[in-house]
């Protein structure tokens, strides 16, 4: 569809793991155009995950410009730029030119990806502190967080440590870049950096813990001013600076001045992309929002769920003032390898190279050929699920983000035999992706223990084009799960940051109001298959008490 010359778009940028995306949306939240470009990454061992934000930049550029060319439109339609990015960490020097992040001392690796798990040590140290802001993040801090990587830095790099004149988010390295503006996110600060965001918002004072920082060693960050971490926040959408630069907009091929809008952390723009949407043709009152959640997946999950007032989970990241939703308080469950994890289990399996090569010459993805696979195996089955009857997986291979919030976890697999056929394959797949969608259900259990009533889930990212991955969490969690009628709900949520920052709209629930809308809906299938889920349910949970067992059995 060919756009008027006045019409106004809205650009989200969204750096994920493995790719920068770029989408144009309008008013409605009709999306326009799209990009991709992917990033690269290294893994100098199993834990340790790096990146470089010139080549994120640098994708973001040639993604953006795809997206235009896509949409058919010139630079000067775009209104407002959001972005939204994993809560990785970047170092910048006085310079803005990028320190090492490992002893390598490879300047061009400067990002410590939010899978690293380097500093599972400092966490632990954090952890044992027992320090009040940590009720603020489910009584733990996890290694995936900014303030266990900053003091691994300090301890194990300290030339980059003494060097550094910035550490950022990545969504506030590409403001910062975007702008020249340091503005921080009030949703990066607060649910990765321990910031208080409910100081900020309802005594205009700073939210930064100076005392917890000079506890766990990390005090000079602050009595500095915390000028290298934040020493000004912002709730997100709030215009940064005075918009583009020069030099930026010609990075990205894109107008000069251009509004960009305070960022925000991906899984949380998939929220906003969502959690407002109107089911039964009204949106949504607070009773209705205490029984969503709002699930983002792709290489992990994210489960995003609101309420009016705190709510304190042990073992569920929050409550995180304003970090998604204006005034609502946020409680984040999520899963470290979802994606991740049933990609694992089907690489690593004999039959899956050939497998892989027939769906190539078919035209289809491997997905689609394991699907066609469980049809065929469950013919004589009463339900597809029963095809892993004697086999389950226990899916914590990268540890347990929540609500266990233990990340020495391990994965568990019970019922393998020699069978190397595509038949296995297909089982262990079923079998990954229902040990996920029983995380996904503890995760929610744990939520609706603490006030919430969750019934339905929105669903967005990479598994709901997978009817299979839909199922089983319907089925297993005995929700209602709800697609997006914007299938890129991320992009769209940062993109209503950038429409915001334009002024198209005075803020973000009306924005949201506005530029979402549901699509499909599954339904959980209950009788012989829910009695089928409950008793796997409990083998999922003695797997876990197991794993714990023969620790104890190896430390006598």
């Amino acid at each position: 569809m060919k756009m008027a010359e006045s019409e106004k778009l809205f650009l989200g940028i969204d750096v994920g793991t493995g790719s920068v995306r770029a989408g144009l949306f309008d008013a409605a939240g009709t999306r326009r155009g799209m990009g991709v470009e992917p990033i690269g990454i290294w893994h100098p061992s199993a834990e340790w995950a790096e990146q470089s934000s010139e080549d994120i930049w640098r994708a973001a550029g040639i993604a953006i410009r795809a997206a235009l060319a896509d949409a058919e439109a010139k630079p000067e339609a775009v209104a407002g730029i959001g972005v939204d990015a994993t809560c990785s960490l970047v170092v910048l020097d006085a310079e803005d030119r990028p320190l090492p992040v490992s002893p390598e001392e490879d300047p061009e690796r400067n990002v410590i990806v939010w899978m690293d798990h380097r500093a599972i040590d400092q966490a632990n140290r954090i952890n044992a502190t027992g320090a009040a802001v940590l009720r603020y993040s489910g009584g733990t801090v996890s290694p995936e967080m900014e303030t266990p990587k900053l003091l691994w830095l300090k301890e194990n790099n300290p030339a980059t440590w003494q060097r550094a004149a910035r550490f950022l988010d990545l969504a506030d390295f590409l403001t910062y870049r975007a702008t020249g503006d340091d503005t921080r996110s009030l949703c990066t600060t607060v649910c990765k950096w321990t910031y208080r965001g409910d100081r900020l918002l309802e005594e205009g004072e700073g939210g930064w813990d100076a005392p917890f920082l000079e506890s766990i060693g990390l005090g000079e960050l602050t009595a500095e001013g915390a000028a290298r971490i934040g020493g000004r926040v912002r709730p997100m959408g709030e215009p940064v600076g005075h918009g583009l630069t020069e030099e930026a907009a010609a990075d990205l091929g894109l107008a000069a001045g251009t509004a960009v809008g305070v960022g925000i952390i991906d899984a949380h723009a998939g929220g906003l992309g969502m959690i407002g949407v109107p089911l039964d043709d009204a949106p949504p009152d607070r009773e209705a929002f205490n029984r969503r959640v709002a699930l983002i997946g792709g290489t992990s999950s994210c489960h995003m769920a609101i309420a009016p007032e705190p709510r304190f989970l042990p073992g569920i990241w929050g409550p995180y003032a304003s970090a998604m939703v204006p005034d609502w308080w946020l409680t984040e469950g999520g899963q470290s390898a979802t994606g991740a994890l049933v990609d694992h289990l089907i690489e690593q399996h004999a039959a899956a190279a050939a497998m892989r090569e027939e769906a190539a010459r078919a035209g289809e993805s491997i997905y689609d050929r394991l699907n066609s696979a469980l049809e065929t195996i469950a013919r004589d089955l009463p339900f597809p699920a029963a095809v892993t009857r004697g086999l389950h997986i226990y899916p914590d291979f990268h540890g347990n983000r929540s609500p266990r919030a233990d990340p020495s976890l391990l994965g568990m697999i019970s019922g393998l035999n020699l069978d190397r056929g595509a038949g296995a394959l297909a089982r262990q797949y079923l079998a990954g992706i229902q040990g996920v969608a029983y995380g996904t259900r503890h995760i929610l259990e744990e939520m609706n223990r603490g006030g919430y009533a969750i019934d339905t889930i929105l669903m967005c990212g990479g598994g709901t084009r997978n009817p299979v991955f839909l199922r089983e969490h319907a089925d297993i969690c005995g929700c209602s799960v709800v697609l997006p009628r914007e299938p890129e709900a991320v992009l769209l949520g940062s993109a209503i940051l950038g429409a915001v920052a334009a002024g198209v709209f005075p803020g973000i629930p009306e924005a949201m109001a506005a530029m979402t809308a549901p699509g499909t809906v599954i339904e959980p299938a209950g009788g012989a298959v829910q009695t089928y889920h409950e008793c796997k349910y409990k083998i999922f949970h003695r797997m876990h008490d197991d794993q714990l067992a023969y620790r104890r059995m190896m430390e006598e």
